[in-house]
């Protein structure tokens, strides 16, 4: 039986001994990810922020896709650089029965495969959770797809796009009576990868139980319905479609963004409490009084000509004075920014959110950091993504492959030659996994 099928959780709930004290709450885990782009990435990233151990395994011919897309910093990828930090590439051609042996023979020792392939692509390399299973029986074995592993649409393309259009995201995302426009980021991607990295950290709690794996299937169309739950519990309850309403809440007023004389403000006024303090801020006490807005549900029920009166008042002063204003006298607020004044924000330049992590060419390139603050076990921030193949001598050697045997794979073709220099940008290779 493989060492880690069934081994007892430590403290950290990851595995294994946990390492030392303050260490990663996953260090100890060892993490295979075969994934190209976004969803995949982006779970191997949370877990690798956490400590694991993730190798990624990736097409020696071009790699992850998004190597190839621009903006690049000193030839890399830049958005691959922040989407695999913390990580090691192993280019591994798959479709080679040599490739296979050495992904079996990683499979057989790690806690957690990650793939985000279209459903059955695994199986057609013969490294599918029942194989590995075979060999580990505690693997936890993660499937992020368009669709599921399951159902009519399974083996259906999907992109973030098409996700955000199929899940009812973009039915309620932008003004009234507009052309639809969806979230700004990745919204299906991303929350796929989180509920995938939550459930691969689920299932390792749960083998310290059992000592068995299992295997995680992750969807993007579900993701998404998923973070319907206010409308979709409403329409439960109403019948009612919702609609797309700009910035304004689907039961609150006023919520909303406001223009100011350079910008926009957000701002919130739901309460009693901060309905008055909002009234003192604009300066117009006498809000309070008006029938039309005494309740917050009649303050929704008559919300344009609401806002219309808000924003003459905003739009006669800056951004920041409305802010300071509305700040001093207790009502929820904020300023609508640009990214470029997000990365100089003072609140995340205090968390230190943004780091200055190693290039693999060289010197270092900025980051987002993790959300995620543990005062015992802090996530690491070591490197940005790795360059193609950068890490084969090292773990095929952690493997027990001799340096002969190393030569030998590369010399074949298997492992292919590491990238020799940041420079070096390979196409894609269409819509093909590792080896393809």
């Amino acid at each position: 039986m493989p060492e880690n099928a069934g081994r007892e959780m430590s403290a950290t709930g990851a595995g294994g001994d946990g390492g030392a004290a303050g260490s990663p709450p996953l260090d100890g885990v060892r993490v295979l990810e075969l994934a190209n782009f976004m969803a995949g990435p982006y779970c191997g990233l949370v877990l690798a922020d956490l400590g694991a151990d993730v190798v990624k395994v990736e097409n020696p011919q071009g790699g992850d896709f998004s190597r190839a897309t621009p903006p690049f910093v000193r030839g890399v990828s830049a958005g691959f650089l922040a989407l695999n930090r913390n990580k090691r590439s192993l280019s591994l051609d798959l479709k080679r029965p040599a490739g296979r042996d050495v992904f079996l023979r990683l499979a057989a020792g790690a806690d957690v495969i990650l793939e985000n392939f279209r459903p059955g692509t695994m199986g057609d390399l013969g490294i599918d959770y029942a194989t590995i299973k075979g060999r580990n029986p505690g693997v936890i074995y993660c499937s992020v797809s368009g669709y599921g592993q399951t159902g009519p649409y399974r083996e259906r393309p999907a992109l973030d796009l098409i996700m955000q259009g199929m899940s009812g995201v973009m039915s309620i995302t932008g003004e009234p009576e507009r052309p639809p426009v969806k979230v700004g980021v990745p919204v299906a991607d991303l929350t796929a990868a989180l509920f995938a990295a939550n459930a691969i950290q689920g299932a390792l709690i749960a083998r310290g139980r059992t000592g068995q794996g299992q295997l995680v299937d992750v969807s993007l169309f579900e993701a998404a319905v998923a973070l319907e739950v206010w409308e979709t519990s409403g329409y439960f309850a109403t019948g009612e479609t919702p609609a797309p309403l700009g910035s304004a809440h689907r039961v609150s007023a006023p919520y909303q963004a406001f223009r100011t004389a350079d910008g926009y403000v957000t701002l919130g006024a739901t309460t009693p409490r901060t309905w008055g303090a909002l009234c003192r801020a604009l300066g117009m006490e006498e809000l309070e009084t008006d029938p039309r807005f005494a309740t917050n549900a009649q303050r929704k029920a008559n919300e344009p000509a609401l806002a219309a009166i808000i924003e003459a008042v905003t739009r006669r002063e800056p951004s920041d004075a409305w802010y300071r204003r509305l700040e001093r006298e207790g009502v929820p607020c904020g300023i609508l920014n640009r990214v470029d004044q997000v990365v100089a924000d003072p609140q995340l330049a205090e968390r230190g959110f943004f780091h200055d992590v190693p290039h693999p060419g060289g010197g270092r390139v900025r980051v987002s950091g993790s959300p995620i603050h543990l005062s015992e076990t802090p996530v690491r921030l070591g490197r940005a993504g790795p360059l193609l193949g950068e890490h084969n001598d090292e773990i095929l050697a952690e493997l027990g492959l001799s340096p002969a045997e190393r030569a030998t794979l590369r010399a074949a073709g298997v492992t292919g030659v590491p990238e020799a220099s940041p420079g070096a940008t390979a196409g894609p290779c269409g819509g093909a996994p590792p080896g393809a």
